[in-house]
């Protein structure tokens, strides 16, 4: 079982900067990978960026050159810089973690609430 929490959601103007976190918890030492995906009114959810088990990042076009995940093992926690936001970025944010790497399909396991970010023109 896990748990995530986002945070950092707000509103920006377009061009600016916002950092999202999520935090994990869990009661077991299964590795997990962890992901961002962001969903907009009246469209699929998406896929963001995520980390593979060995590390390695894959971000959707929309975003590279932008947007950079990270995460801290220590805390348990995983980031997603955004910057140079764009209006067409304003969507729900979620973290989802799972012991199963499924790359930036929405099929993990466990979802957070998600965080609200908007960005006006």
């Amino acid at each position: 079982q896990a748990q995530l929490e986002e945070s950092g959601g707000g509103s920006v103007q377009a061009g600016g900067s916002l950092r999202l976190a999520c935090v994990l918890s869990t009661s077991t030492s299964s590795g997990y990978c962890m992901a961002w995906f962001r969903q907009a009114p009246g469209k699929e959810r998406e896929g963001v960026a995520t980390f593979d088990f060995d590390g390695t990042t894959t971000y959707t076009d929309s975003v590279k050159g932008r947007f950079t995940i990270s995460q801290d093992n220590a805390k348990n926690t995983l980031y997603l810089q955004m910057n140079s936001l764009k209006p067409e970025d304003t969507a729900m944010y979620y973290c989802a973690a799972d012991t199963v790497f499924w790359w930036l399909l929405p099929k993990y396991r466990y979802w957070g609430q998600g965080t609200q970010v908007t960005v006006s023109s």
